[in-house]
C-alpha cells in the first residue's frame, strides 16, 4: 500500500523516515484490523440478538478460553510493539561518531545555524547528502521545536539547557523546518528551509561563510549595514580580546579613528590604514607590526571568509 503511505505521509527525506513510515503505516494497520474485529461483530450480534417479543436470551456467566484469549493476545501485542519502539529509539537516540555537528539557536521567531568552521545562517540550513548530521539546540527565549517533516525529526528546544536530533539526509532538494511549539504571536511565521547539497554545492556554501551576511550587504534592510557585519565578527571572531573601539589601550592596536591614518611601525617605518593594510593585518599579522606593540596576534588565514573581511574593514572605517 505504498500509494497509500504516500497519500497519509510526507516524503521521505532521510533512513529515520524509513523506520518512522514502517512503524506508523504497521500501527495503522493494526488498528485497521482490530477495529474490524470488534467492529463486525458487534453489529452482528446487536443484528442477530435484537429484541423479539416473547424471545428469552440464554443466561451464559463467561468463557475461560475466551477472557484468556483476548487478556494474552493484547498483551503479547503491546509488548511486541514496545520492543519494535525501542529498537528504533536505541538505533538514532545517539549519533554516528563522524556526524557533522550544526548549532542551532532558536529564538522569537527565527531559526540560527552555525556550522562547524563558524559560518552562520538565518532560517537557510545547509546540509551534505548522505551523511549523519547532529543538531545541538537552545533556546534564547521560550521553548520552541525543531521538525523537519521529511526527515521524521521532531524535538524540544528549551531555554538554558542543550538538547540533540540528528538524521542523515538521502533526499537532494530543499524541505520545510517549522517550529512545532506555541512560541508567541510569530509562531506561525517561524520556518526555515533546509537545503540537501551534493558535495561540491556544501563545499561552495561552507566557502561564502553561510548566507546571514547577504542581509547586511544587500541593502534591503537599512537596520544591517556592511559595518554592522562587521560587528559581529568583532564580537565573535575574538577581535574584542586584543582591540578596543574606544580608543584605550589593550594588547592590540585600538580600532578607533585609525582608518585613513598613518601609523608607525615596529621597523620605524610608516603605513597608512586603508582596505589593504586591514586585509594584510588580518591574514598575516606579523608582516606588519606597530610600534610598542608585540608580534603576538594570530593568523586568520583560513579562518575569514571574504565577506568577513569586507565587515571588519567597515566595521574599522565607521569608529572614527
Amino acid at each position: 500500500m505504498e500509494w497509500l503511505r504516500r497519500l497519509m505521509m510526507p516524503a521521505q527525506g532521510s533512513e529515520f523516515a524509513k523506520e518512522i513510515d514502517n512503524m506508523y503505516m504497521g500501527l495503522f494497520w493494526l488498528s485497521v484490523v482490530l477495529f474490524l474485529m470488534i467492529a463486525i461483530p458487534t453489529v452482528y450480534f446487536a443484528w442477530r440478538y435484537r429484541y423479539r417479543p416473547g424471545r428469552v436470551t440464554p443466561h451464559n456467566t463467561h468463557n475461560t478460553t475466551l477472557e484468556i484469549t483476548w487478556t494474552v493476545l493484547p498483551l503479547l501485542l503491546c509488548v511486541a510493539i514496545f520492543f519494535w519502539g525501542l529498537k528504533g529509539w536505541m538505533e538514532y537516540a545517539v549519533a554516528p561518531g563522524e556526524a557533522m555537528e550544526v548549532q542551532i539557536t532558536a529564538k522569537k521567531w527565527l531559526w540560527q545555524f552555525e556550522y562547524p568552521d563558524g559560518s552562520r545562517t538565518i532560517n537557510d540550513l545547509h546540509v551534505p547528502i548522505n551523511k549523519p548530521v547532529k543538531f545541538i539546540m537552545t533556546s534564547e527565549d521560550v521553548i520552541h521545536d525543531f521538525f523537519v517533516p521529511d526527515m521524521r525529526v521532531k524535538h524540544d528546544i528549551i531555554p538554558g539547557r542543550y538538547t540533540e536530533v540528528w538524521f542523515n539526509p538521502t533526499v537532494h532538494g530543499q524541505h520545510v523546518i517549522t517550529c512545532a511549539e506555541y512560541c508567541g504571536k510569530g509562531h506561525s511565521d517561524m520556518h526555515a528551509v533546509l537545503t540537501v547539497d551534493n558535495d561540491a554545492e556544501f563545499a561552495k556554501f561552507l566557502e561564502t561563510g553561510g548566507t546571514e551576511w547577504e542581509d547586511y550587504f544587500n541593502g534591503k534592510d537599512p537596520k544591517k549595514t556592511p559595518a554592522d557585519w562587521g560587528k559581529v565578527q568583532y564580537e565573535t571572531k575574538g577581535c574584542n580580546s586584543c582591540h578596543t573601539i574606544d580608543g584605550s589601550k589593550s594588547k592590540g592596536p585600538t580600532w578607533k579613528g585609525i582608518y585613513g591614518h598613518m601609523v608607525e611601525l615596529n621597523n620605524g617605518t610608516s603605513v597608512l590604514v586603508d582596505d589593504d593594510y586591514l586585509r594584510e593585518s588580518m591574514l598575516y599579522p606579523n608582516a606588519k607590526v606597530v610600534k610598542g606593540f608585540e608580534p603576538i596576534m594570530p593568523t586568520f588565514q583560513g579562518l575569514l571568509k571574504e565577506n568577513q573581511i569586507k565587515g571588519l574593514q567597515a566595521f574599522i572605517k565607521s569608529l572614527q
